[in-house]
């Protein structure tokens, strides 16, 4: 059983920062990528950013020139900086993990984690 562990959330004011945490736990986990999305009412989930084990990072449009993701393969981790925040990055941001436990691949996700951003 892999579980997603979330940190970070929380109210912040517009143009100011805030990192998320996420670490997968589960016995004999290895990460293939990680990443974050977000999700408001209404709305699909969409990526913003995600971490490779090969050390690649991508950043969705939502987040270009404003949050930077990084993360360590051996620790299972990966973390979310979001700088100079907007009230419309008001959602719910969720880690997503995928990788392999005893050679299966499956996808997990984290329950998901608040951030509002107003003054």
């Amino acid at each position: 059983q892999v579980q997603l562990e979330e940190s970070g959330g929380g109210l912040v004011q517009p143009g100011g920062s805030l990192n998320l945490t996420c670490v997968a736990r589960g016995s004999g986990f290895s990460m293939i990528h990680m990443g974050w999305y977000r999700q408001t009412p209404g709305s699909e989930r969409e990526v913003a950013a995600a971490f490779y084990a090969t050390g690649m990072t991508i950043i969705s449009n939502i987040g270009k020139g404003r949050f930077t993701i990084s993360g360590d393969s051996a620790k299972n981790t990966v973390t979310l900086q979001m700088k100079s925040l907007k009230p419309e990055d008001t959602a719910v941001y969720y880690c997503r993990a995928y990788g392999s436990v005893s050679g299966t691949n499956n996808n997990y996700w984290g329950q998901g984690t608040e951030v509002t951003v107003a003054s």
